[in-house]
């Protein structure tokens, strides 16, 4: 966990304007191919919104292909820096959940980059035409400096920027454990928690927030033992829902009859989650709606798990999970023991399909084959036991805007032309089982 001096760099006042920039580097496919980077909900918030609490964020900048989604997303300028006064900016790294971490000291003139990759991590430059410079991959002038926080993995975990899918995985747990340290008790001093109703039970003594526009029926149990719990505006709560802390369950979210919330899970906004469901990160707007298990996995906006889809997240040699970022990339050392599945957005899967260790399913994907999910699964592909073929784009975006639709959400006409970019770059269907 990240100490208390930590927690307060990433939530204290930052002093220069800052840009944050999705500098469209690793291979992030599929969490990145609707959203930049900072907009992946890396804890109980996005990167962003960590940012956010303890930046002046005066611009964004992001790769073409995301322009204007990412305009549509936020009021901030993006790519447009005509606005930045001129004098010392920040930049900073969308690709680093935890960077504020490491930049509290950076001066004009220097540059923080990860010691693996070389990437810039943070910078501090003069003006918006150093801005460009920067963005364009031109660091002459900037002098390498050292953060004692880049020596030492107690204090900002490994990795130090998203570059694979699974990475959200490795930093779940110090995103997740800073965000509620921070906010829980800042909401405890804001909203006012009910007392809560007869038949529901409290365990445990660590924080828990339930604003009183959540619902909360009888037979519900908080556990707060191993971390604080929660539960943002309009919330509901079924019976017999058991949620272990440290969790997060987001606005207007439901958590079915029965529901099991293990530590460490996170859940965005307008989600609907049944069955057991552990260490796993819900982007919003996704439907695991029936029994089934779902551990150390990341689930895309308007992904669907059909009833009794299970995944698993441990192999039964207990060795280190390998995976493949695209379906044509090589095996690659994850770091993991305990990995999930990747989910894109607007993946869909039928009932009783399960899902290997470690799978990455990237967007678009519908999977009704009796076969399990394994391995990297290729874009807009229409799986069934007849075979793969690609999904139909103008079918494709009809579900889609269907599926939205249901949450009361129309398509905007940059979501459209980024599916359809999205279709048109998809990767060849490898057979099944090869």
């Amino acid at each position: 966990m990240l100490s208390a001096a930590t927690l307060f760099a990433l939530h204290s006042a930052m002093s220069f304007p800052t840009v944050v920039f999705d500098d469209g580097k690793g291979e992030l496919a599929p969490l990145t191919d609707l959203r930049a980077s900072f907009d992946l909900r890396t804890g109980m918030t996005t990167t962003l919104e960590r940012l956010t609490g303890s930046l002046r964020l005066v611009a964004l900048a992001v790769p073409e292909s995301l322009e204007r989604l990412t305009r549509e997303r936020h009021a901030l300028p993006v790519n447009d820096f005509s606005g930045v006064a001129p004098g010392p900016v920040l930049l900073v790294n969308g690709r680093s959940p935890l960077a504020t971490a490491m930049v509290p000291a950076l001066r004009v003139g220097e540059v923080l980059r990860d010691p693996g990759s070389g990437d810039i991590i943070a910078a501090v430059v003069d003006g918006p035409a150093a801005i460009k410079r920067l963005l364009s991959g031109d660091s002459a002038g900037l002098s390498p400096v050292q953060s004692p926080a880049l020596a030492d993995a107690s204090i900002v975990p490994r990795p130090l920027l998203l570059s694979r899918p699974w990475h959200i995985r490795a930093l779940r747990d110090p995103c997740l454990d800073a965000d509620l340290a921070w906010h829980a008790p800042a909401r405890l001093k804001t909203i006012a928690s009910p007392e809560l109703g007869a038949g529901v039970l409290r365990v445990g003594r660590d924080a828990l927030v339930v604003p009183r526009s959540a619902e909360v029926f009888p037979s519900v149990v908080f556990d707060t033992t191993f971390g604080p719990i929660i539960v943002d505006q309009h919330a509901v709560i079924r019976p017999g829902a058991i949620i272990c802390g440290p969790a997060y369950i987001g606005p207007h979210s439901h958590i079915l009859d029965r529901c099991l919330i293990k530590p460490h899970t996170s859940i965005g906004p307008h989600c609907k989650i049944a069955g057991e469901v552990g260490g796993t990160i819900f982007q919003g707007f996704a439907n695991k709606a029936h029994d089934g298990h779902l551990g150390d996995s990341y689930v895309g906006e308007w992904a669907n798990l059909g009833a009794g889809t299970t995944n698993s997240n441990l192999l039964n040699t207990y060795a280190e999970v390998v995976c493949r970022a695209s379906p044509d990339g090589p095996n690659e050392r994850t770091g993991e023991t305990f990995l999930g599945a990747i989910i894109g957005d607007h993946c869909k899967f039928a009932i009783c399909t399960r899902i290997m260790t470690g799978a990455i399913v990237h967007t678009g994907t519908m999977w009704a084959a009796t076969a399990p999910v394994s391995g990297c699964v290729a874009a807009f592909g229409w799986v069934t036991d007849a075979g793969t073929r690609p999904y139909a784009l103008g079918k494709f975006i009809e579900v889609a805007r269907t599926v939205m639709a249901r949450r009361k959400l129309t398509m905007s006409d940059a979501y459209a032309e980024r599916l359809m970019e999205l279709h048109g770059l998809r990767s060849p269907f490898p057979e099944r089982g090869s």
